[in-house]
């Protein structure tokens, strides 16, 4: 018979060899076959625990053979909320039932139209587009100004979008129903022309429209306010609205015509298209238009108030100016739908004596009365309106004070805006369950639009259903037929299915497969560290869960090392030991070809760690199938433990020493505490066999064995593979000195679900311990 150690280095020594022929043996293939083919058609954990050979197929591969009967305590383990510290699986003290339960998921995976990262990520986008609004202002005008200067026709100048749609802006013209050859021939007209396109085609309609008002106004004029006549006051004054909308589209495309000076034909020398006036006040219209008052339009209305401050003889005249009327809300505070030109008249009008109970201010300043006084200080009208003789509206003091305070709020009202943006989108996200939620819920379509850098009242609402539903990883989509990044990434920030109802989020890793790479990374760099260290690790955890959000392929994970080596670490795999071409390798196998790269390597850790992820075979991340009760990673990991624990149960079939030495090996790694060797018989029995011990030291009190267990076994040498390996040699040769003439108490040990060594009392109390992790 050959020695415990020779068998034992027999599998040890090409153990990718042992565990292909264990595999490839008949019934063990079967049974492999039998669990892969038919785990995914499991919907609850009663029916996993009713099929016999899933259920006693999954418990031996995980060490609970002895459990297969308690199927009610295992339906506990099962049940389990692995995130929650309390539940059932994470109080027990033998990991064997974490790592079990965290094989399945018979919870379903959460469906959510984003994530928190994703959620983040928007806000951040829409802060982001908001606070760049001056910069785009800035660079579209930098350009504007530059490329009109060498445009020489009008057919050039819209031709170009970007010009064309600035001076749209500008205008405020339509770009969707605008008319090509009516902007051209407005930008072609020569205005004192009587012939020109702008007075041939525009004047006419003013002049009629002018008529029409002069009729209706006239008519009304006739017309008691009375029952009788209601009707027809009402379609006068409806007419009269319309002639004065007319009357507005024609000055609006007068003002186009004189800010440029194309020539009829529609041709213009370089540089002379617009003068220095007509782009500056072209300028000016651009930046005002943007509904965000950025720092640009900021000083533009300081200077157009401080230009027109001067001039200003009444309170009348100062608050029939809206421009300069909305400059003085803003700069005291008092930009809101309660303060009207009225208000600001009469606080304008009103006694400036805090002492006057009577004034104005005082009966109606409310909460806002030290903002009434100060803007009244900050004027020099009479109560009766007008200004005294000699005097000016503002000193210059006084127009500095209120330009500085304009320039400290003029983006108030935009910042509170944008809070309460935030917290309705926050809140709103939740509720949407569809993409019809979703584009049927203003607060939540209009900024996530605006987050992408997209206008919610230019993209038609069709389109961004179809963005949604649209495949991620199917170039033939809807969304990448439009070639616009902004609508892919729309896409990739919410999570709908092609029938536009909400999903679990596509991740490179589901959230349950993070939590547990997490975990496992924490227990391997805390195993015995301090709590500054796990304390490391749990920050490490918390960077990985955020980060594994955002990978896409695997090529964006393979580029940050900060992120693999987490990964290699959770897995037990020094990072030095190998580089980006084998992890390559590694993650571009097929799991299921026996003569893959990644089947070629004896660790399976490695397969592991690829089942663990949703990559395609392009490297791209796909959705899973979330209504499997175990993700492929859990399926292979059952597999290969079932595997291991077969060669394992064989070869102790021949010799329970060599068992003991394959199971001392596989499990060597995972001792954390001296109770951990105490509580698993088989552990313990390869201590006592190391140091030579009785079997009545397993009687002693429980502490007294764990002092024991440290005085004898330096529990980090376990880390160590060469220190391992020394010992499983030492124990080899003693395990053959002690079983030479008498019965084999190992194999008891290995097949038995009894004690052997420990008393009732010591398992009580490694019950009640906790081994951390």
């Amino acid at each position: 018979m050959l020695s415990t150690y020779t068998s034992y280095n027999l599998i040890a020594n090409d153990m990718l060899k042992s565990l292909n022929r264990t595999a490839t043996e008949t019934v063990n293939a079967r049974d492999a076959e039998y669990y892969k083919e038919n785990i995914g058609k499991v919907t609850s954990v009663d029916e996993f625990l009713g099929d016999y050979r899933l259920y006693s197929y999954a418990v031996k591969a995980f060490g609970l053979e002895e459990m297969t009967y308690a199927k009610a305590f295992m339906k506990k383990v099962l049940d389990s909320d692995l995130t929650d510290s309390a539940s059932f699986a994470n109080s027990l003290t033998d990991e064997r039932y974490r790592n079990f339960a965290a094989a399945f998921s018979f919870a379903d995976s959460t469906a959510s139209a984003q994530t928190e990262v994703q959620l983040d990520e928007t806000i951040g986008l829409y802060t982001a587009t908001a606070n760049n609004a001056g910069d785009v202002i800035k660079e579209e005008t930098r350009y504007y100004n530059i490329v009109i200067d060498s445009t020489t026709n009008v057919d050039q100048f819209l031709n170009n979008d970007r010009l064309r749609n600035y001076m749209f802006t500008s205008y405020g013209i339509d770009p969707d129903t605008y008319s090509r050859a009516t902007v051209r021939g407005v930008l072609t007209s020569d205005l004192n022309d009587p012939a020109s396109y702008f007075n041939t085609q525009f004047e006419p309609k003013k002049t009629a429209a002018v008529a029409a008002i002069q009729a209706a106004s006239d008519e009304l004029s006739t017309l008691a306010n009375n029952a009788t006549n209601a009707a027809r006051i009402a379609q006068l004054k409806a007419e009269i609205t319309k002639q004065n909308a007319v009357i507005t589209g024609v000055e609006k495309y007068r003002t186009l015509a004189e800010a440029y000076n194309f020539n009829p034909d529609g041709t213009a020398t370089a540089g002379s298209v617009q003068d220095a006036s007509q782009k500056a006040a072209t300028n000016e219209l651009y930046t005002l238009s943007n509904p965000r008052v950025t720092s640009a339009a900021a000083l533009l209305n300081r200077a157009y108030f401080e230009e027109k401050i001067g001039s200003v003889t009444s309170v009348s005249e100062l608050v029939s100016d809206s421009r300069m009327l909305s400059y003085v809300k803003t700069a005291f505070g008092l930009d809101k739908l309660s303060v009207v030109s009225s208000t600001i008249s009469n606080i304008l009008t009103s006694s400036a004596d805090p002492s006057d109970t009577s004034s104005y201010i005082n009966l109606f300043g409310g909460e806002d009365k030290a903002a009434y006084f100060a803007l009244r200080n900050a004027f020099n009208f009479q109560e009766d309106g007008t200004l005294a003789a000699g005097d000016a509206a503002q000193t210059a003091a006084q127009t500095a004070t209120v330009g500085n305070a304009y320039m400290n709020t003029y983006n108030d009202k935009d910042d509170e805006a944008d809070a309460t943006a935030v917290k309705r989108f926050k809140s709103q996200i939740s509720a949407v369950k569809t993409v019809a939620d979703f584009v049927g819920e203003s607060s939540v379509y209009d900024f996530a639009l605006k987050a992408f850098g997209l206008d919610p009242k230019k993209v038609s609402a069709l389109t961004i259903k179809n963005v949604l539903k649209s495949d991620l990883n199917d170039p033939k989509s809807y969304v990448y037929q439009l070639k616009d990044e902004r609508y892919v990434e729309l896409a990739k920030a919410f999570n709908f299915d092609a029938k536009g109802t909400i999903t679990a989020p596509k991740l490179a890793q589901s959230e349950a497969e993070i939590i547990v790479t997490s975990r496992a990374y924490v227990v391997e760099k805390s195993r015995f560290g301090t709590e500054d260290d796990k304390t490391k690790a749990q920050d490490e955890a918390k960077y990985y869960s955020v980060q594994m959000q955002k990978i896409e392929s695997v090529d964006e994970l393979l580029a940050d090392k900060r992120l693999v080596n987490f990964v290699l670490e959770a897995n037990d795999i020094d990072p030095k030991s190998v580089d980006t071409t084998f992890l390559k390798k590694i993650f571009a196998s097929d799991l299921d070809d026996p003569k893959s790269f990644v089947n070629q390597q004896a660790d399976r850790a490695y397969r592991k760690i690829v089942a663990s992820f949703n990559f395609n075979a392009e490297g791209k991340v796909q959705q899973p199938d979330d209504a499997q009760i175990q993700s492929r990673r859990g399926i292979y990991e059952t597999i290969d433990n079932y595997v291991r624990q077969q060669l394992e149960e064989e070869a102790g079939n021949d010799n329970a020493g060599v068992r003991l030495a394959l199971y001392f090996e596989r499990k060597a790694g995972t001792i954390s505490s001296a109770y951990d060797v105490l509580a698993d018989d088989a552990l313990f029995e390869v201590f006592k066999t190391l140091f030579q011990l009785p079997d009545e030291v397993g009687s002693a009190d429980i502490d007294a064995q764990a002092d024991m267990v440290k005085r004898y076994l330096k529990l980090e040498d376990l880390q160590d593979p060469e220190k391992v390996s020394k010992m499983i040699v030492k124990f080899s040769v003693l395990y053959d000195l002690d079983n030479q003439a008498t019965d084999n108490p190992a194999l008891s040990v290995l097949t038995s679900s009894g004690s052997a060594g420990i008393s009732a009392d010591t398992m009580m109390s490694l019950a009640q311990l906790r081994t951390g992790g």
